[in-house]
């Protein structure tokens, strides 16, 4: 048996659950995207319009919805590598000691149910939460600041719930470092510093480009946390799916919005692993 094929039968119960969980309810969706909704009468029947996906590329609010979720996307995705990478540093760098508690820390917040952990970020954000109340009382500010509902809510609670996620990968990029490259490039002079920003990084920079990858997408496909720190007016859209489905009844509107955000979702992902191969030497 060849090695590929070996591969391929490793591979196949993976492939057959991706199959019958996410591509063939895909599949089901594609001809209810083209349908038109009337309100009050629902679906039309045998009825077949573009409006759907041209909304999302004309109307306001729909792009306004989409730079939101690419801005929040893209912010969590720098915020977690810029507080992740020097933990993931400490993991493996540092006293061993402190690995294991440092290690337990990351984890730990994995064990808590996500409902959970955003219901911990409103008590601490709301306008008379924790945040607020200690800012007052000492008196940094006289009337409680706006930190949720808008865009400062979620990247505090989307980067604190996904953080994890980002420094186990860079973790296990840092693993991977042969300490000996590192070792040479101080034997010939240069500071740790130099050696960090000129070996360490650029090393490692297929476990960042993987770790942003995954932070991105669980970001711009995240409900529960956008839905519970936004609220219902200060939308993304995966809740904006969600209201359309759920609240609206246009699943036209919906299929087509789910299929803007996997098709973004796919774009992103191609673009990244290319650029991961071409920066690990392999294309």
């Amino acid at each position: 048996m060849t090695p590929r094929r070996s591969a391929w039968l490793l591979a196949s119960p993976l492939l057959l659950v991706l199959t019958l969980a996410f591509f063939v309810p895909l599949l089901l969706l594609i001809p209810t995207s083209f349908r038109e909704y009337l309100p009050g009468q629902g679906v039309v029947p045998g009825s077949f319009t573009l409006e759907n996906y041209a909304r999302i590329l004309t109307d306001g609010y729909y792009l306004e919805v989409v730079l939101r979720t690419l801005v929040l996307g893209v912010a969590v995705t720098v915020i977690c590598l810029l507080m992740g990478y020097p933990v993931a540093y400490l993991i493996v760098r540092g006293n061993p000691r402190w690995r294991l508690a440092l290690t337990l820390l990351v984890i730990f917040p994995l064990m808590l149910n996500l409902v959970v952990r955003s219901f911990g970020w409103i008590v601490l954000l709301s306008s008379r939460g924790i945040v607020n109340n200690l800012l007052i009382d000492i008196g940094l500010i006289e009337s409680p600041l706006k930190l949720m509902f808008n865009m400062t809510g979620l990247l505090i609670g989307l980067s604190h719930i996904y953080l994890p996620f980002m420094v186990l990968m860079l973790v296990a990029a840092l693993q991977n470092l042969p300490r000996d490259v590192e070792a040479a490039a101080s034997s010939l002079g240069s500071s740790r510093t130099h050696v960090f920003w000129s070996v360490t990084l650029p090393l490692t920079a297929p476990g960042i480009i993987s770790g942003s990858i995954l932070v991105f997408v669980l970001t711009i496909s995240a409900l529960v946390t956008p839905r519970m720190l936004g609220g219902p007016s200060y939308q993304v859209m995966a809740t904006l799916i969600y209201d359309e489905y759920m609240q609206l009844l246009d699943w036209p509107s919906g299929s087509a919005l789910s299929f803007a955000l996997v098709s973004m979702t796919l774009l992103i992902i191609w673009g990244s692993s290319r650029l991961t191969r071409k920066w690990a030497g392999l294309a």
